[in-house]
């Protein structure tokens, strides 16, 4: 069965590598072709195991999609992470999470295939799964992958659940790391970028070495990058922030009947608008939020690697592989907002801060900035919508470290080949927060604040006083200050522990080869905890949001797969797992693949199979937890800071939901591989997925855009609004959500031309094209704010001798900027950026945020000391997203202007590296 011409295994080839493996592959075979064809025309092939099957097999034969991105395509991209290499595949269709300020995963980097989420994207390393972020629980975070560590990444866009188990439904991602090295390579890189002017900048290395004998094979190195923070106030586009949680107040009315307060109009504090980054807008006085945010954090990541090999008889291999990779983050949001609505909370009447008190310090002569007493009604208890800007700016550091080690044996017993092993993953994150609200001792000291009247009704501030100086109340004494602030921690863990075995072997011969087998089992612990400060957790911290969470299971998995060659041009792969969640219950996940060459250069493939996800241990355990989620509403935004185009923040709770099922697939796949001449390729796959039960996080802003377009929303979540329109509360968090489907088409074109004295041109063509994606057989999202239709990478290269030229092209579809739908009244929002919908129709999408396309070049030299010199720059032409104009621009992303998932705001980026080899 070993027995392939070149042709077919250029086709194989076509199949298994696409993306960024022209140029390293082709080479080899054009040199291949020169041999003696008439002599050589077939050959021994080595066996080899690619991602998606666990069977050895011949070279570049598979029938899976699989994509793959080499060490020289990896170099070529000017990526400095692997994070951000991955995320800009156009498999990523629909963007992904990477790091942002003010999040609570704020150093976290993900990969989102077909667009799915994250969370149905496995990513595995070296064929073992990445342990989920402690930060989120339910999302792998690429940003502990050392770049200087990978060989190659394989994306394998099909379903896999039947090889790896849980997550792996809308692709898989493996990355592999360098094997077979001997010497020394030291790379250091340094990028700038254009926009902003300040901040941005990055810089990143590695050090890898590696030794070999006959028997034994050692490599580790090192490996770094750093990105610097991005403040929002340095982008040349952005506005003053405008939030209400300036210094303003509102009297209370009374009490409705579920209890809460109800409350008259705003009014500014009198005379308490003179501070730094507070102005005056209308009749209220608005705090700057976009003169401290910064917009995207700071990261750092720094990782020790080594793998060693020692072959200790002919048949029997030990092999270890360890890591530890560290983390770090930091990010800064405005000072803490805080309003005080609750009854312990409510300012009194008789507070020398209650500005319905006539008593106030705010009109005391005395106070040098007193303003006359103009309240007309009655004194009443009030509530204030304060910014505690005296308190200082949150700043959030997070700090992770992830310790990996496996170790285990290989080897042939007989006819079988074995393969056993076990592996430990320690991953935590410490996580500090600065400047956050001791809420309940601030408003003390607000509510009983004394300018300095003495019980005997004299007046001396030296003696009397308490709280802030009477002349301004942002000059706080260091006692106020220290009793209103609060150092908020978070420490989180996600670990595993794991052991695994496996057998290889042949069954029988058929007309076509040998039938080969595959059996193995895997038995995984899995510990989460996520422990918050006991202020945040009983609710005492103004600022932030959160909840603890913890818990653990195990999972015990028996998995199969058969590689059957019916003929010599018909082969049929079969593969099943068992997968047993002690918390839950258990998935089976059975797969069938067909290859088949009709003739020497066509191959059609095509695959069927049943995946599953398994609910994440967070969104199973986690508390109830209050945030001030930022969101567009126009209705709602009117209201707290008097412009229905601006975000504006409101209350909203995060729920669990411990009644989470497993959601599963149903997948199927169809692919063509065509080779005319030997210098072009040709691949096309289309694809189904089908996901059932699926389980689905509902944000503030998704919520509030499907009371927007009428599409359903889960019991127990939704938003809850006042009698005047605005947002009272949300309820957000997970459910189980009937069926997702979605489909698409992937292309893949390569060439290569041999230009003699002119030196190699190569062409890497990938277009990924969303067909459909639907939520219970609804109208299809395709092209709605958020989801391109296409994402397309074009990859060229020249070289000649010791120089080389590339230029790619990264283009990103059109889509809709807003889409609306009828509410249970039958009307539309009020705020429209289309027309007015003609009678009988129930749901408009309107307006264009056009494509994107960006130009990356590089230019690399090779001395003549084996060192490589590299210049490039990202984005050329300084290409920016289009910014939402208007608060039902949807295309947003809560606070930012732009889909951060989607698109960044570098400008243009140049860089430059420096390789050396010893």
């Amino acid at each position: 069965m070993y027995l392939r011409s070149k042709i077919a295994n250029s086709i194989r080839l076509a199949l298994v590598l696409g993306a960024g493996a022209t140029v390293s592959v082709g080479a080899a075979y054009a040199q291949e072709s020169k041999q003696d064809e008439s002599a050589d025309s077939e050959k021994k092939i080595e066996r080899l195991q690619v991602t998606g099957s666990r069977i050895q097999r011949t070279d570049m034969e598979g029938a899976l999609p699989v994509t793959v991105i080499d060490r020289e395509a990896i170099e070529l991209s000017g990526e400095m992470s692997a994070a951000e290499l991955i995320r800009n595949t156009t498999f990523n269709t629909a963007g992904s999470a990477r790091p942002r300020s003010g999040s609570s995963a704020q150093g976290v980097s993900s990969v989102d295939m077909r667009g799915l989420g994250a969370g149905r994207t496995l990513v595995l390393v070296d064929g073992r799964r990445l342990t989920m972020s402690p930060s989120t629980g339910s999302s792998q975070d690429l940003n502990s992958i050392p770049m200087g560590a990978v060989e190659r990444i394989e994306i394998l866009s099909d379903g896999a659940s039947a090889v790896y188990g849980s997550d792996a439904i809308g692709g898989v991602i493996n990355v592999i790391t360098r094997r077979d090295f001997n010497g020394v390579e030291l790379s250091l890189g340094k990028g700038s970028v254009s926009v902003p002017e300040d901040g941005g900048d990055r810089e990143n290395g590695s050090l890898v070495f590696g030794s070999s004998s006959n028997t034994t094979s050692v490599l580790g190195g090192v490996s770094w990058n750093k990105r610097e923070i991005i403040f929002e106030r340095d982008f040349p586009w952005v506005v003053p922030g405008a939030s209400i949680s300036g210094n303003n107040w509102r009297p209370v009315k009374g009490v409705d009947d579920d209890g809460d307060f109800t409350f008259g109009g705003d009014n500014p504090v009198p005379n308490g608008c003179r501070d730094e980054n507070f102005f005056e807008s209308g009749n209220r006085c608005r705090y700057n939020f976009n003169a401290t945010n910064a917009k995207e954090a700071s990261t750092s990541n720094e990782s020790l690697f080594a793998k060693v090999r020692h072959d200790f008889s002919d048949n029997w291999t030990l092999f270890a592989n360890g890591s530890f990779a560290k983390t770090e983050s930091f990010g800064r949001y405005a000072p803490a907002p805080d309003r005080n609505g609750t009854p312990s909370l409510i300012t009194p009447v008789d507070s020398y801060n209650n500005p319905t008190n006539p008593n106030a310090w705010m009109y005391d002569p005395r106070n040098p900035n007193s303003v006359p007493y103009e309240w007309t009604g009655d004194q009443v208890e009030v509530e204030f919508r304060h910014r505690f800007a005296a308190m200082g700016n949150r700043d959030r550091t997070v700090n992770n470290e992830n310790v990996d080690f496996l170790v285990g044996l290989e080897g042939r017993v007989g006819d079988y080949d074995v393969d056993f092993g076990a592996r430990r993953v320690r991953n935590k994150s410490i996580e500090l927060g600065f400047g956050y609200l001791a809420a309940k001792n601030a408003w003390d000291n607000v509510n009983n604040f004394n300018p300095g009247y003495c019980a005997d009704g004299s007046f001396n501030p030296n003696a009397c006083r308490f709280g802030y100086d009477i002349q301004s109340p942002s000059a706080n004494p260091a006692d106020v200050i220290a009793a209103g602030q609060v150092t908020t921690t978070r420490i989180s863990e996600f670990n595993i522990d794991e052991v695994f075995a496996s057998v290889g072997f042949d069954m029988f011969e058929m007309d076509g080869g040998v039938v080969q087998g595959f059996v193995g089992v895997e038995s995984r612990d899995e510990y989460y905890n996520n422990q918050l400060d006991s202020q945040s957790e009983a609710g005492l911290v103004g600022g932030t949001a959160g909840s603890s969470s913890g818990g653990s299971r195990s999972v015990d998995a028996a998995y199969f797969e058969m590689l059957v060659p019916v003929t010599y041009d018909l082969e049929l792969s079969l593969a099943g797992r068992f997968d047993d969640y002690s918390d839950y219950g258990s998935d089976f996940s059975p797969k069938v693949s067909v290859r088949y060459q009709p003739v020497q250069n066509v191959l059609l493939r095509a695959s069927y199979g049943k995946g599953f996800r398994a609910p994440s241990l967070d969104i199973l355990t986690k508390e109830k937890a209050y945030s001030a989620d930022t969101v567009r509403d126009a209705a709602t935004c009117e209201v707290l800071v008097g412009d229905a185009d601006k975000t504006c923040q409101i209350d909203a709770y995060s729920i669990a939901n411990p009644e989470l099922e497993s959601e599963t697939s149903t997948q199927m796949a169809l692919g063509v591989a065509y080779q005319p001449t030997e210098w072009l390729n040709l691949t096309a796959d289309y694809y189904n997925i089908e996901i059932d039960n699926r389980i689905r996080s509902f944000s503030s802003d998704t919520l509030i855009r499907r009371e927007r377009t009428g599409d359903p929303i889960p019991a127990g979540l939704g938003v809850t609004r006042n009698a005047d329109g605005t947002i009272k509360e949300i309820i957000r968090g997970y459910a189980n959500e009937g069926t997702l489907t979605s489909a698409g088409l992937d292309f893949n074109v390569r060439t290569r031309f041999d230009l003699g004295a002119m030196g190699r041109v190569t062409n890497n063509i990938q277009l990924s094209h969303v067909l459909e994606h639907k939520v219970d057989g609804g109208r299809n999202t395709v092209k709605d704010p958020g989801r391109p239709e296409q994402r397309l990478n074009i990859n060229n290269v020249w070289s000649k001798g010791d120089y080389s030229f590339a230029w790619n092209i990264n283009f990103i579809g059109t889509q809709y900027t807003s889409v609306y739908g009828r509410g249970d009244d039958g009307t539309f929002s009020s705020k429209m950026l289309c027309d007015e919908p003609a009678a009988g129709v129930d749901l408009v999408r309107c307006g264009n945020m056009g494509s994107y396309t960006t130009h990356d070049v590089q230019f690399n030299y090779t001395t003549p000391w084996d060192g490589k010199v590299t210049l490039g720059v990202q984005n050329v032409f300084e290409k920016l997203p289009k910014l939402a104009p208007l608060a039902g621009s949807q295309y947003a992303d809560g606070s930012r202007d732009y889909n951060f998932s989607l698109y960044d705001t570098y400008g243009r980026v140049a860089y430059v590296r420096y390789t050396q080899r010893f």
